[in-house]
Order: C-alpha cells, then structure tokens, then sequence
C-alpha cells in the first residue's frame, strides 16, 4: 500500500487531475441529465443528484492512483454500457429512463419492440451514440494520477463516498421511522445517476409487479356481477371515460370562472351535460380512484379489492376494453393504477418519467385514441387517464398554450410571488380544456354511436378563496378547490336518441364520485343485482346521500362536504374546525 499510495512529487494537491476525472465519470450520468435540463423536461433534483453520486467513483483512483488510467477505463466502460439505455431512451422519447420503461420493455413483445424501433430509429440516432462515445473517450484522456499521503487519501476516499452516497443515506434513515422507508428514499435519491438507474428501476419494477400481480390475482377471483341487463346488448357502441387530474371545476369557464380557461368546452356548451355540484371523497388520485372505479365508498372504503372494477364491468358486458393513460406507470403509489389497467385488454403507457413532475403532454392520447376508434370491434369501452393540471403546472402544455401571463382576470388577493404559479395553473386548465375538447370531437368524427365522460380524480387549491395562501392539497386541512371537479356528459344523437333521456333535473344535485359506477351503468343501460340507483346521478330513483369527504380509516373525522356553510362565495369551504362531523 506504501508504493501505491506514495507521495506525489508535485507540490500541493493536483485538483485540475481530480476535476478530470469527477467530470469522465460525471458525464456518463451528466449528458442525460444536461439535455433534461436544457429541454426543460424536469426539474433540478435529478442533475444534483446525478452529480453529487457521481463522486463515488473517484474512490478506486484516489486509493491506487498508479492504476488510475486503466480503473478509469474499467469503471467508465461500464458505466457508458449502463448509460446507453437512459441516454438512448431520452433521444427518442424526450423522457428521463425509469422503472416504468423496464416495464414497459418487458410488457412488450419482439414485433411491437420492433414496431418502436422502426417507428423511431433516424440515422442521426447513430451519430449521436458516436459523439457520446467519442465524447467519453476523449475525457477519459485527460485522466491522470493523483497522488496523496496515505491519510490524504483515506481522506479524500471517505469524504467522496460521504458527499456521494454517505450523506444522503444518514438524511434518508434519520427522516423515517422504518428501515424500509429510508432505503425506498435513499434508492430515489441515487437513481438519477448511472448505473443506478438500472439497479433501482429493476428493483422497484420487480417489487411493484410482485404487489401488481397479488393485486390482479384477487381481482380474477371477484365474482362476476350478478344478473347483468344491457339494455344495448348486441349493438355496436363505443364508450369513453375521460378522466382528469388535479382540475379544479372553479377554475373552469364553462363553471363561470371568468378567464376564458375553456373556450373549445365552452364553444361545445350545446351539445354538453355539465354537471355542477358534483365532489370528489378524497384529494388524492389513488385514494379517490379507488371509489371511482369500483363500489368502494367512504363507508366501505376496502371494496376496491373485493368488487368487481368498472373494467370488470364493461368486460362481463361484452365490451373490448382500453386504458390510455398519460400518467406514470410503475411507481409504488401507481400500482394501484396499473393494475386497474391491466385489468383492460389492451393498454397504452404514455409517460414513463421518472419523475411525476416532469414535462409531459397530454396531447400524446390523441393518437393511441384515434387508433382505437378504428379498431374494429363493435363494442368498446376505452380510458383516457390524462395527467391533466397536475403539478409542476409549467410542465402541462406546450408555449403555444401560455395565454396568462399577468394580472389580467386574475383576483386582487393573488400576490406578484403567487401570480407566475396562479397563470401556469390556468394555462394548464386551458390545455386540459383543449385535449377533452379534442377527445370529443375525434369520437364525433369517428360517427360511432355513443357517449363520453368526463370527470377529474380531484381538485387542486392554487390560492383560491376562502383560503388564498393555500396551493396544493391537504386532506387535514380542505378546502372546496381541493374537492370541486369537472363532470361532463356528451352523447353522440344516435346515442341520445336511443337514450331519450332529460338530464335537466340531475345537473345541479348533491354528488360524491364515490359512486360513480353506479352511474356510469345507468349511462351505459346496464343493470345487475349490485346496482342501487339511488347512487346513481342521472336516475329518476336518486337520493341525496351526505358527500362524505376526509380519511375513512378515520370515520369520525368524515364530514359531510354539502353541510358545510361556505365562508366567502357559494360552494367555498368553511374552516373545517367549524363544522360538524357527520353521522354515518
């Protein structure tokens, strides 16, 4: 170790050698996370993290710095082969690599994998892995010995695997109570930089389709729903069920709010249902969902994995079924998603970011929609999961869509620190108002016989009344823009003519999403044993039922949405101190 680790004959500490070799094993991490960075894909957490990780491999040269050349080359080989995935993936997609892509690739198939290639491939891809390698290469030209003490270099070795992995892994298990925890976190923290991308991203991709396939196994076993009636039965009909993300029905024109946010559903206004008291339970997708889809409510908050799912539903009518969705696919709190889309026969995954808050469009349905309305089954029953007004709001819609940019229609308790967040919030609801509208409209060219639907998972506060400071959600502390969603109906005439139904005396009633499936099986003329249509918003036979909002595994803090008196504003949310719980 004396020979290996000997003094350099150099006076001082060669820091321009160092910076050589933290920038040769930097870029193989650093050049994705660069391109991010400039296309503005996502935020800054990845590039920090990439960059502090990378430091780690500074440790074998700064130990036996007369092999430093060749360490070098072994480390930054495998590291370019593990890199080549994440960099391939983002010159092609323009989204970070993820465990969601590992799924995705073993999901596939050789001929669809062969489909993407061809669909893909330029021979600009072809140049650009050269200049990657080339770029490697020549940093790893630049790298030398660096020569320190013995306890210089010790030092050195712990203050990098400190600063790179060391830290983050004290913060991680110090923040949580359980080991688990702290681990999942510290994965998360590393797995911007290579090759923990692929280490982390399998890991979690085998973790979470372990929970996905118990989840689809209990699903199998369900009974299938007793006694079904289609009043339809045997005739063509496609069905769509549209659903949101974090919208805010208040923010929306078409609800009267006064920035013109929807012109293209307000432009549709005739041909449209808008229901306008209708609440979701939880403020939360996963949680809200999970009644939405099936007849799981406030009281009974478990059956979602004992009942059969709406997909569950529209199969056992006949229905050929989709699921589109532009959100993530394989993440431990998507899992629930993912499985109620497998329970669909065919799927399209659109976002496989890494990160929730990364820049995705949620115009990439419109194609895989126009896909299926081609399709030849004569009945469909196709989900569009957009990632809709979700945060980070800057990254949901292209510039084309970036109409509020100041103070006009916005309300005068906006601050000027607010006013940037509050614009991209509605410039999102726009875009969002634009993809629905554009949903529409593809269905209604494709001269099928049958409905759309459209409601959002749950809202979203960004400094709205009656608490203007608040953006975000808070299931502790709500407020009404947490729980208001959009809920829109529209009928193709051959539909409504078969329909022949007046939905005049159902758009303004009392309504909790908790029992969607109910009425979506009104819509849809199906009837079965499990039906109540006292849950169902468009029957003649519908009760009002308290709209329970809070945690259900916490009964007594449930409190009934409806009964409690708005303190600025009709349908704004009092402080939630000064109501009552309600009565179960």
């Amino acid at each position: 170790m004396s020979a290996v680790l000997q003094a350099s004959p150099r006076k001082g500490v060669d820091w321009a050698g160092l910076g050589w070799a933290f920038l040769f094993f930097w870029y193989f991490s650093g050049v994705t996370q660069l391109l991010i960075q400039v296309t503005g894909t996502a935020g800054f957490s990845g590039f920090r993290q990439a960059f502090l990780v990378s430091a780690l491999w500074l440790v074998p040269l700064l130990l036996w710095p007369a092999r430093a050349r060749q360490l070098a080359a072994v480390i930054g080989a495998l590291l370019w082969l593990c890199s080549l995935g994440s960099f391939g993936y983002f010159l092609v997609y323009g989204q970070e690599f993820s465990q969601s892509v590992i799924f995705i690739m073993f999901e596939s198939n050789i001929n669809e994998s062969a489909e993407y290639l061809i669909q893909y491939f330029a021979w600009w891809m072809l140049l650009a892995f050269a200049a990657y390698a080339l770029g490697g290469w020549l940093l790893w030209r630049k790298v030398r010995p660096v020569y320190l003490s013995r306890p210089g270099a010790f030092f050195a070795a712990a203050l990098a695997v400190f600063i790179s992995v060391g830290y983050p892994a004290l913060r991680q298990f110090s923040k949580h109570d359980s080991w688990q925890a702290g681990l999942d976190n510290f994965a998360q923290r590393i797995e911007a930089a290579t090759p923990w991308q692929l280490a982390v991203g399998y890991k979690n991709y085998s973790e979470q389709l372990a929970n996905m396939q118990v989840l689809l196994a209990e699903n199998a076993s369900i009974a299938p729903l007793a006694n079904l009636q289609d009043a339809h039965a045997g005739q063509p009909a496609t069905l769509v069920l549209v659903i949101g993300e974090s919208t805010n029905r208040q923010r929306m024109s078409l609800y009267g709010y006064p920035r013109q946010t929807t012109p293209e559903l307000d432009a549709l206004r005739d041909q449209l249902q808008v229901f306008d008291n209708v609440v979701t339970p939880r403020p939360y997708t996963i949680e809200a969902l999970q009644q939405v889809l099936t007849f799981a409510d406030q009281e009974h908050p478990e059956r979602y994995l004992t009942t059969p799912s709406v997909i569950n539903l529209m199969k056992q009518a006949g229905y050929k079924t989709y699921w589109i969705t532009n959100q993530q696919t394989m993440t431990k709190r998507n899992t629930m998603l993912t499985t109620f889309s497998e329970q669909a026969d065919e799927q399209f995954y659109l976002n496989n970011n890494r990160e929730q808050n990364a820049r995705q469009y949620d115009g990439d349905v419109l194609d895989p929609f126009a896909k299926v309305l081609a399709d030849g089954a004569p009945r469909k029953f196709i989900v569009v999961h957009l990632l809709g007004t979700h945060m980070s709001y800057q990254y949901r819609y292209p510039p084309e869509f970036e109409r509020f940019t100041d103070r006009s229609g916005a309300p005068d308790n906006v601050t000027d620190d607010q006013l940037p967040t509050y614009n991209s919030y509605d410039n999102a609801v726009l875009y969002n108002d634009h993809v629905v509208a554009s949903l529409i409209k593809n269905l209604s060219g494709a001269q099928a016989k049958g409905m759309l639907l459209y409601l959002s998972d749950h809202g979203e506060a960004v400094f709205d009344a009656p608490k203007p400071d608040v953006l975000g959600r808070n299931e502790a502390a709500p407020t009404s823009p947490m729980y208001t969603v959009p809920f829109i109906v529209w009928n193709s005439p051959q539909w409504q003519a078969q329909q022949a139904r007046d939905f005049s005396a159902a758009l303004s009633r009392p309504y909790s999403s908790s029992h969607f499936i109910h009425t979506w099986a009104d819509l849809a003329g199906l009837r079965f044993d499990e039906y109540d249509a006292h849950k169902s918003l468009v029957s003649n036979d519908f009760q009002a039922m308290p709209l329970l909002i809070g945690n259900p595994a916490q009964p007594k803090s449930l409190i009934d949405f409806s009964l409690i008196k708005p303190k600025t504003g009709a349908g704004e949310l009092a402080q939630r101190e000064k109501a009552q719980p309600a009565k179960l």
